[in-house]
């Protein structure tokens, strides 16, 4: 009879959980800073303003983002900030996000297995739609603590391509000049990187920051090997409900379709700055 009340008295405590566990919602914010090697090649720059440019791309590489969050869906995207006064262009640089396709806001719904990001190029709006990538994580025993929860080391390898800035900013010279044909894939860079992952079981919920998912937690750092991704703060189950809408504005496209239409627009860049004889902000090298 004590061993028929326990076993009922677990039911109703796991049923309790469950429960709870599908009213989890909540907001998570991270910081993202992306280390970028910007090559100059031959272009005469003065090295005080190498310097400044290499500062301006380092902090428009230094961001924050917010992932509002429930148990089946997230949406996650950049902290809106203000223009600082003093600042030249708003502190921009060249930035990896809107050429990749994962700088828009971006919604995972993890029951349909598929992502919405909406995203700026060139001034152009795309909507784009796919399906989530499952990484194949592998799971290990090493913990932290990240803020007030205990996290779990896991890892994975995942196919990355990234827009080549150099090649864009790259003044040509005498070898350039017949090398048409081999520099048709040189504006993106496609390379195997490990992704490491720390997640905590105590916020039980299968999201994390950008297209990151698929652990028993919520995924609270994250890194590849040029960006590095930290939660700084989260907000359990607020008393105001947290809204998760899908973005519906743009021209509607898949990745692969995106990661065309980004080539070729790196593309243009790349003739236009060099038919302005490679000059840089207006001045001459």
């Amino acid at each position: 009879m004590m061993r028929y009340k326990c076993l009922i008295g677990f039911v109703i405590v796991f049923i309790g959980l469950g429960v709870q566990a599908q009213d989890y919602q909540g907001k998570a914010i991270y910081q993202s800073k992306t280390q970028v090697n910007f090559d100059f090649g031959n272009r005469n720059i003065p090295e005080d303003r190498k310097k400044d440019m290499m500062e301006r791309i380092k902090k428009a590489n230094e961001k924050t983002f917010i992932l509002n969050f429930n148990q089946t869906a997230s949406i996650y995207k950049e902290e809106e900030k203000l223009e600082q006064p003093g600042e030249r262009g708003g502190g921009r640089g060249p930035r990896f996000g809107g050429m990749a396709g994962t700088d828009g806001d971006l919604y995972k719904n993890i029951k349909d297995q598929r992502y919405l990001i909406k995203n700026e190029l060139l001034g152009k709006i795309f909507l784009i739609v796919d399906e989530l990538e499952t990484l194949e994580w592998k799971m290990g025993s090493e913990s932290k603590t990240i803020g007030n929860y205990t996290a779990f080391k896991a890892t994975a390898t995942k196919t990355i391509k990234r827009p080549n800035m150099s090649a864009i900013f790259r003044r040509p010279g005498r070898e350039d000049e017949n090398k048409d044909e081999e520099k048709k894939e040189e504006e993106f860079t496609v390379k195997e990187v490990e992704i490491v992952a720390w997640y905590t079981p105590e916020i039980p919920i299968n999201q994390g920051p950008g297209l990151y998912w698929g652990l028993p937690g919520l995924i609270l750092a994250i890194n590849d090997d040029i960006t590095t991704i930290v939660c700084s703060e989260i907000t359990m189950n607020p008393s105001d409900k947290i809204e998760i809408k899908a973005p519906s504005k743009g021209k509607k496209v898949t990745q692969a379709e995106y990661d065309e239409i980004s080539q070729e627009k790196m593309k243009e860049m790349r003739e236009n700055f060099r038919n302005r004889g490679g000059r840089g902000g207006g001045r001459p090298n």
